[in-house]
């Protein structure tokens, strides 16, 4: 069994929260406000914690790699908000490539927002651009029944 943790800030109280990766599956909690870490909020991912999430999570994992000067991606935002809210079948994440621009380098993203579905740290799919609500929900069912 691994002993390595994960660095995840909670998406509700943005309470820094170790989590053992063999124990990422098991509905972790918030240490401060009890509030579920991987469900109802995007999580923010860094260089140190993406790969080690993605390989360790039983869902999907969805990534919205975004930057703070982008109209589209903060418009977006909201839209991205409501349907993690809606779904727990997929664990939502964002990556600021201001920030974090090894990833955005890393996983060749060219235009923003950009979202990747990943599975097992393996990407599914890809799509480019701010969508409504249901459009993202459909795109979320194709790609990952494909």
């Amino acid at each position: 069994m691994s002993t390595s943790t994960l660095q995840l800030d909670c998406p509700h109280c943005h309470t820094t929260n170790r989590i053992p990766e063999a124990r990422v599956n098991d509905g972790p909690r918030c240490g401060a406000c009890k509030a579920p870490i991987l469900s109802g909020a995007p999580l923010s991912l860094t260089q140190a914690n993406f790969m080690p999430l993605a390989r360790s999570l039983d869902k999907p994992l969805l990534v919205d790699f975004w930057a703070p000067w982008c109209a589209p991606c903060r418009s977006f935002a909201p839209t991205y908000s409501q349907v993690a809210q809606q779904r727990n079948d997929v664990v939502f994440a964002k990556v600021d490539t201001e920030a974090e621009s090894f990833l955005g380098q890393q996983f060749g993203i060219r235009s923003i927002p950009t979202l990747a579905l990943f599975k097992r740290g393996q990407e599914l799919a890809r799509i480019s651009g701010a969508l409504p609500a249901s459009e993202l929900g459909r795109w979320i069912d194709t790609a990952s029944n494909s």
